[in-house]
C-alpha cells in the first residue's frame, strides 16, 4: 500500500496537508479479479518536495508519473521504502491482488522482490507504447482507465494464475484466524509445495504474506480509529498477540515505532487521502473488535 508520513528532519521535505492527495478506487468490472485498486495520487505544484514511506502490501505495482512516459513495476515489498515525489507530480497506478502479476507480466514474482523497475525490461518495446498513450491521456482519471485496458489485453494473452496460491492468500487474511498449518490441511497439499508455490507466485512464502497482511489490517483499523482505538485494541483486534508483537513487526515492516508511524501517518493522511479501496473491508470485518474491547 502506499502510506505516506512526513519528515521531521528538514523544512525542504514536508506533506503540508492540502498540498498533495491521494485517492483509490475499485477496479472496474473488466480487471476486478486481478486488481485490486487503482489509485492516483497528485503533489501540488506549489508544494515543497514530499517524502513519502510505502510499507508492503503483498502487491505488485504497475505505475507511471504522468508526462515522463515511463511506467515503472514495484515488485513485492518486504520492508519500507522511502523516496521523495517533485512537486506537480501526478502519479497513476494499479495494485495487483496477491498471486495474479505473474499472468500480466510474464515472470514469476521472487524476479522482483524489493526491486522497481521500469517496465520496459520486461515488456519491451510495447511499454514504450503504453508510455505514450499515458502522457497524452486527458486526466489522471483516463490514464488509469487505459491502465486497465492494457491489463485486460495483457491477461487474455497470460499463462493464467496459480488458482490455490489466490485460494490460500484469502484464507489467510487476517480476520479468517487461520494458520498456515491450518490452509495446508484445507487445500490438501504440503506445507513445502505451499511455499514453493508461493513464492513463484507472490515473491515470498505464506508466512511472510500472512504478516503482512495482518500489518495490513492494522492500519486499515488505525485509519478507522484514530480517536478512539489505544494500540493494545488495535493490535488485538489485528491479530497480534500483544503490542510488543506489533511493535517489533511495525519496526520490520513501516522502519518505525507504533506510536511514530502512525502520528506521522496521521499528519499526511488527512482528508485528502482515500484509502476506501484497500481498507474497507479490513475496517467492516475486524473494527468491531475494536469497539467491543
Amino acid at each position: 500500500m502506499r502510506d505516506e508520513t512526513e519528515s521531521s528532519t528538514t523544512s525542504a521535505v514536508s506533506p503540508a496537508l492540502g498540498s498533495q492527495t491521494y485517492r483509490e478506487r475499485l477496479a472496474s468490472a473488466g480487471v476486478a479479479g486481478l486488481v485490486s485498486c487503482v489509485w492516483v495520487q497528485q503533489i501540488s505544484a506549489a508544494a515543497p518536495v514530499y517524502e513519502h514511506r510505502t510499507v508492503p502490501s503483498g502487491s505488485v505495482e504497475i505505475s507511471c508519473a504522468l508526462g515522463t512516459g515511463v511506467v515503472r513495476v514495484t515488485g513485492p515489498q518486504r520492508g519500507p521504502v522511502v523516496e521523495l515525489l517533485a512537486p506537480g507530480t501526478t502519479l497513476v497506478g494499479v495494485r495487483f491482488r496477491p498471486g495474479v502479476a505473474r499472468m500480466i507480466l510474464g515472470l514469476p514474482a521472487a524476479e522482483l522482490v524489493d526491486l522497481d523497475v521500469d517496465l520496459d525490461r520486461i515488456w519491451g518495446r510495447s511499454s514504450e507504447a503504453l508510455g505514450q498513450r499515458l502522457a497524452e491521456a486527458a486526466s489522471p482519471d483516463g490514464a488509469t482507465t487505459l491502465l486497465e485496458r492494457e491489463i485486460v489485453a495483457r491477461s487474455i494473452a497470460g499463462p493464467g494464475h496459480d488458482a490455490l496460491v489466490v485460494a490460500a492468500v484469502s484464507r489467510l487474511q487476517p480476520w479468517r484466524g487461520a494458520t498456515v498449518g491450518d490452509v495446508t490441511a484445507e487445500l490438501f497439499i504440503s506445507a513445502r509445495q505451499l511455499h514453493r508455490r508461493f513464492v513463484a507466485a507472490l515473491g515470498y512464502g505464506p508466512k511472510t504474506l500472512q504478516r503482512i497482511l495482518r500489518f495490513q489490517a492494522f492500519l486499515a483499523l488505525s485509519h478507522a480509529h484514530a480517536d478512539d482505538g489505544s494500540l493494545t485494541r488495535l493490535a488485538a483486534a489485528a491479530g497480534y498477540a500483544d503490542q510488543a508483537h506489533l511493535s517489533r513487526e511495525c519496526s520490520r515492516l513501516a522502519g518505525l515505532t507504533p506510536s511514530a508511524f502512525l502520528e506521522a501517518m496521521h499528519r499526511s493522511c488527512d482528508a485528502s487521502h482515500d484509502h476506501a479501496a484497500s481498507f474497507a473491508l479490513s475496517q467492516a470485518l475486524l473494527g468491531k473488535q475494536v469497539r467491543g474491547s
